[in-house]
């Protein structure tokens, strides 16, 4: 007989509809308390049994900024930017809106990749997924 292993990164279970919109209440509550200031704007939104959390930010742009390098003007980069999210991270649900996995994207690779909670195991809250992703809004 085989042992049955609970991959958290693999199978889940079509989100619900109110566990949606308790998702989506519960990170942007939890990013306008911990993280208010750091982002213009979250996404949160869903397919299938993933959660996709996405940030927007200010862009930092130099006061030396040159048009003639990009092919647009100060306003059309910095609305460029302004408009480009950040992917935080993708959580996939299991069927326990207290116990999701979730995976990081990787810009190097442009995919999303199997990671940890700060609490040093693969399943956590969508709170503790947005405060260990948020390591990009700093």
């Amino acid at each position: 007989m085989g042992t049955w292993v609970n991959d958290p990164h693999s199978g889940g279970v079509k989100i619900p509809e109110k566990v949606k919109q308790s998702t989506t209440q519960r990170i942007l509550a939890y990013a306008e308390k911990h993280y208010a200031g750091k982002y213009t704007r979250i996404d949160v939104r869903f397919k299938s049994y993933f959660c996709y959390i996405d940030a927007y930010t200010e862009p930092d742009i130099p006061e030396n900024f040159d048009p003639s390098r990009f092919g647009v003007t100060r306003s059309e980069y910095r609305e460029r930017l302004a408009n480009t999210p950040t992917h935080l991270c993708r959580l996939r649900y299991k069927g326990n809106e207290e116990r999701w996995s979730m995976a990081f994207y990787t810009y190097s690779n442009e995919k999303y990749e199997i990671s940890v909670f700060d609490n040093g195991t693969f399943f956590g809250t969508p709170e503790e997924a947005f405060q260990t992703s948020a390591v990009y809004l700093n």
